[in-house]
């Protein structure tokens, strides 16, 4: 077949008007109306295409033991590959650059355990007063606020909780098993998730360069450049939810701090560790601080906490990280918050956490290949769930 014959990879991409020659129509077919008839076709492709992404989402249940540490291993490589890129481009040995990556995220690790084992030591027989105070505090309320709630009134309601308890007492118990089995796996997850993070520091090239030989020949470049602008887009995922998490932590932490919250640094951890689920972790995890001060402090004190929790994120949002990071990330909080109680629903934690890097990576996959970016190796210019748009400088009039 000559080079003209040959057909090109884009021209797979590219809408062609339906053929009706080859069509073999029946008295039965020409009686159905053209506008069901194309409704028809498009609803077995749609279902088509719902089986096939609902036998990969099962296919990733039955292998979660594996698939997580993966998934797991490449965040991680994602978050360490600025820091380790900036090593490499100043001739730091590649294996150097990998062991002060892995020991330096394991000390950091190590001293955000124990700097919340200790605050939380020192401050329990004090959180614990203060838990009877506030909930005495809040009996005397229903007693003598406007519900003018009775004793046995409250009781009543105090043992209708405890019987929704019970009623789910089996759930739990039955759960504990698959708990426990996960814990039993957690220490070889672990293990797996750290050889793959030593993996891809270390050879992540060779490792990419493998995976394109399972692809077909003629496909290689535009999947090299769709998984290139996909990386790159995992990687940028990454650094912005670091520094949106720190942003967050840091000043939710001191306020807390400052207006007496109690358990503040691990309100803190517990914040940076939340903003990595975009727009709804920060959220939750706001609302955590917020309640946590309304119990032990009071209104005014949840009220205070509220703007400051309100005013970090504005602030991070619209001033310190665009300085920060020289760009505007662009996220769509519709698709975002979708994405997110989607990935919950199918896989829990671990799906709220990787819905949306998995989600814009397929997204920037797709675009780039649909667009012919890949031929450039730019990022594709279309709507993306994930994108960074360059700041616009306003230019002065003279």
């Amino acid at each position: 077949m000559s080079d003209e014959q040959r057909p090109r990879l884009r021209d797979l991409f590219r809408p062609r008007p339906v053929s009706t020659d080859r069509t073999v129509s029946t008295q039965a077919d020409e009686a159905v109306p053209l506008p069901l008839r194309i409704t028809a076709a498009y609803a077995w492709r749609m279902l088509l295409i719902a089986a096939a992404v609902a036998g990969i989402i099962w296919i990733v249940i039955q292998l979660k033991l594996l698939v997580i540490p993966l998934l797991v291993g490449i965040l991680i490589t994602a978050l360490l590959w600025p820091a380790f890129g900036w090593m490499l481009r100043h001739r730091f040995p590649r294996w150097a650059a990998v062991a002060i990556s892995i020991l330096g995220t394991i000390a950091i690790v190590t001293t955000l355990i124990w700097l919340v084992v200790w605050q939380i030591r020192a401050q329990l027989p004090d959180v614990q007063a203060r838990t009877g105070a506030a909930v005495e505090q809040f009996r005397q309320f229903l007693l003598e606020g406007p519900l003018h709630l009775t004793e046995k009134q409250i009781q009543d309601y105090i043992d209708q909780g405890f019987a929704l308890v019970n009623e789910q007492a089996q759930l739990l118990l039955n759960g504990a098993l698959a708990v426990g089995t996960t814990a039993a796996h957690v220490a070889t997850g672990a293990v797996l998730s750290l050889f793959i993070l030593i993996c891809l520091l270390a050879d992540g090239a060779g490792i990419w360069r493998w995976t394109l030989r399972l692809f077909p020949k003629a496909a290689r470049p535009a999947a090299d450049g769709a998984g290139r602008n996909g990386w790159g887009t995992i990687v940028n995922y990454a650094r912005t939810q670091l520094l949106v998490a720190a942003i967050d932590a840091v000043g939710i932490g001191v306020g807390a701090a400052i207006l007496g919250v109690p358990m503040a640094l691990p309100v803190a951890v517990l914040v940076f560790l939340g903003s990595f689920v975009p727009i709804v972790g920060a959220v939750v995890t706001g609302a955590i601080a917020v309640l946590l001060a309304l119990v032990y402090n009071g209104v005014w004190i949840a009220l205070a906490m509220l703007l400051v929790v309100l005013g970090v994120q504005q602030l991070e949002g619209h001033v310190l990280q665009p300085i920060l990071m020289g760009s505007a990330v662009k996220v769509h909080p519709l698709a975002v918050v979708l994405v997110v109680a989607g990935g919950a629903m199918v896989g829990g934690i671990p799906g709220a956490l990787f819905a949306v890097p998995l989600a814009a990576f397929v997204n920037v996959v797709a675009v780039t290949i649909s667009t012919g970016s890949w031929r450039t190796g730019d990022q594709p210019n279309a709507d993306l769930i994930w994108s960074t748009v360059p700041r616009q400088r306003r230019r002065r009039n003279r």
